[in-house]
């Protein structure tokens, strides 16, 4: 039963944030009259959601390059997702930068983590 438990503590936060990203890529359009602006903010929303996935794929598989992969791949995936929503498009390069997210989430725990423990 503990192995269940610490299964679950470790991966559901996983599922329901991949589950959030996945809602959020599946909205028609997010576009707002903001110019520039909407651009540079939905770009910083890719970065901050998937840095808080690069945390939660480490903290569960405990490992920096597997949960890159981990965090990488789903992007990959997200971005295939919505090429299939109406009003949205797929890129590579908003996959370049939900990596940058991913590696600033690894990062950042790992540093944290070293600091506590120091």
């Amino acid at each position: 039963m503990a192995a269940v438990t610490r299964l679950l503590s470790a991966w559901l936060p996983v599922a329901l944030w991949a589950g959030l990203i996945f809602g959020l890529s599946s909205i028609p359009a997010l576009a707002t009259d903001l110019g520039t602006w909407d651009v540079v903010l939905r770009k910083l929303a890719h970065v901050t959601e998937y840095a808080v996935l690069g945390y939660l794929l480490l903290r569960a598989i405990g490992r920096e390059l597997p949960a890159v992969i981990a965090g990488v791949a789903y992007a990959v995936t997200d971005e295939v997702h919505q090429h299939f929503v109406a009003g949205r498009h797929g890129a590579v390069y908003d996959v370049a930068i939900d990596t940058v997210g991913v590696l600033i989430g690894v990062y950042l725990v790992r540093r944290v983590a070293r600091r506590a423990f120091a």
